[in-house]
């Protein structure tokens, strides 16, 4: 069978290679070629958007001719079903028309989903769906009504997969190549000729496309090139696991597809998490990240080689489920998943990465803001200033802030600047919690002040409240700071010292705080 999978793959590649300078050269010469219309564009030039044609062609080429030497050699064609392969061919011949189409004349997400939607029904109908899902279920058949629509779940989401990866010269068509070669492994373990024929096939015809793809690309694969070659992988996939119902059958693919999946799926839960609509564009992919890191293109699509790659690899090992294998490629591929996501640094995750780490610091949080409240309640019974003074420091002793500033006149509408002490009207109190080093000049730290409004609508002064630039999250909420409390202190003030106006506090803990503008 070796002679016979060499042939159908230089067949392809060979015919990809001249479909696709031929696609090109006419392409430009009648002007078919898409300027960089949208922001997320990274090619200067207009270029072609029509590879897909030779991808298609050669494909169907490389196919015909080994339906023709199995008339004159039937013994090694025995396990090829016409059937089986008219039911691929002809709905993945509708998702190409449906990609060629778009390419020329745009279509809205909607109705590509629900021609995809049909084409993986009729791929349900021939035979070829999703029979059963032995990691949840085990050998168990799943009814057509459970198994139709996961099927069609799993034949749009891999088919849009390798389209929303088309981002970088020669990126799409890559990670293809990789996914197809494994399959056509895995086929080949299986004993799947059909699927071994079709995986060989296309990635001849991927491989002659791909030297024109290529950074820097002269034609691109365009939505009837990525449309077609992701719904081939997910309809061969599907045909590959009906020979081996496993659960490690069904890990090959999805670990061999991982780089696609994993964009994919990266899509969907930062526009969800952002509140954005999930059919946006956006310069948030993956490979957009690590331009943005500094790499040029080319450098950025070896990188992402390297990782399909190492899927690929990983899903090769799946071959041989001796022992814990299954369990240990994907705690790899979730620790290396994490880090990174980690390093690309996308801020939808940094957001749930704060929130959870918020989550498991709840009880401090709690701590805080029940000091604050009971603050709250205490100053309103508050009638001297050093029990004000007693209550103010308890509070911020066991609070996430560093110390406080509390300046008071106790007449008038205004209030002077902290450390004017000329008249004996002006109060100020100084506290920093023990053990912290002395603030000196210089040093940065940033400060909330609030405004000390009574009850009766008069200004008694400003409260500065200080904390050190620090990595460590502040663990109480603002917001009981900035409503109740500043008008009960200042309420508590007015009670303790309107009526002594010429009693001037001691001043405690009297070290001078740096001067910064509120952040």
């Amino acid at each position: 069978m070796t002679p016979f999978y060499l042939i159908s793959f230089g067949i392809s590649l060979i015919f990809s290679f001249v479909l696709t300078w031929v696609v090109r050269n006419v392409a430009m010469g009648r002007g078919w070629a898409a300027p960089p219309i949208q922001e997320r564009d990274l090619h200067e030039t207009p270029l072609p958007r029509l590879g897909g044609v030779p991808i298609f062609l050669s494909f169907l080429i490389a196919v015909c001719v080994a339906l023709l030497a199995s008339l004159h050699f039937p013994a090694m064609t025995a396990g090829l079903s016409i059937r089986t392969l008219l039911t691929v061919l002809v709905p993945g011949t509708l998702i190409f028309l449906l990609g060629l189409y778009d390419d020329i004349h745009s279509l809205g997400p909607y109705t590509k989903f629900a021609v995809q939607g049909i084409a993986a029904i009729m791929l349900f109908a021939g035979g070829l769906g999703i029979q059963s899902l032995p990691v949840l279920f085990g050998a168990r058949h799943l009814a057509w009504y459970m198994g139709l629509p996961l099927t069609v779940l799993w034949v749009i989401g891999i088919t849009n997969a390798f389209n929303l990866i088309d981002g970088l010269d020669g990126l799409a068509a890559g990670s293809a190549l990789f996914s197809t070669f494994i399959v056509f492994v895995a086929a080949i373990s299986s004993g799947s000729l059909l699927v071994s024929l079709l995986t060989i096939a296309l990635a001849g015809s991927i491989l002659g496309f791909l030297r024109f793809n290529f950074n820097p690309a002269t034609i691109f694969l365009g939505d009837c090139g990525s449309l077609f070659i992701g719904f081939m992988l997910s309809a061969l996939a599907l045909e590959g696991a009906q020979k081996a119902p496993t659960a490690v059958a069904v890990a090959i693919p999805v670990v061999s597809f991982g780089l696609p999946i994993l964009e994919t799926s990266l899509s969907v839960l930062r526009r969800l998490i952002s509140g954005r609509p999930l059919f946006t564009a956006d310069r948030e992919h993956i490979h957009h990240k690590l331009l943005q890191q500094g790499l040029s293109p080319r450098q950025a699509v070896i990188a992402l080689y390297a990782v399909s790659a190492l899927f690929a690899l990983l899903s090769l090992f799946l071959l041989w489920p001796e022992g814990p294998t299954l369990g240990l490629v994907m705690v790899v591929i979730g620790t290396g998943v994490w880090f990174g996501v980690q390093h690309l640094g996308y801020l939808e995750f940094g957001e749930i990465h704060r929130i959870a780490q918020r989550t498991f610091e709840q009880r401090s949080i709690f701590v805080n803001n029940l000091a604050i409240r009971r603050a709250t309640e205490e100053l309103k019974g508050a009638s001297d200033y050093a029990q004000v003074c007693h209550i103010l420091k308890s509070a911020f002793l066991s609070n996430d802030f560093d110390g406080f500033e509390l300046s008071f006149e106790a007449g008038g509408n205004e209030f002077r600047a902290s450390g004017d002490t000329h008249l004996g009207l002006a109060k100020i109190l100084h506290f920093e919690k023990p053990g912290l080093p002395k603030f000196r000049d210089g040093w940065a730290a940033w400060h909330l002040t609030l405004g000390l409004v009574a009850t009766t609508n008069q200004r008694r002064g400003s409260m500065k409240i200080y904390r050190f630039y620090s990595n460590r999250a502040l663990l109480v909420d603002t917001n009981l700071l900035t409503t109740v409390f500043p008008v009960v202190l200042a309420d508590a003030l007015d009670r303790a010292l309107i009526p002594n106006q010429d009693v001037v506090p001691e001043v405690t803990n009297g070290t001078d705080f740096v001067e910064a503008e509120a952040s």
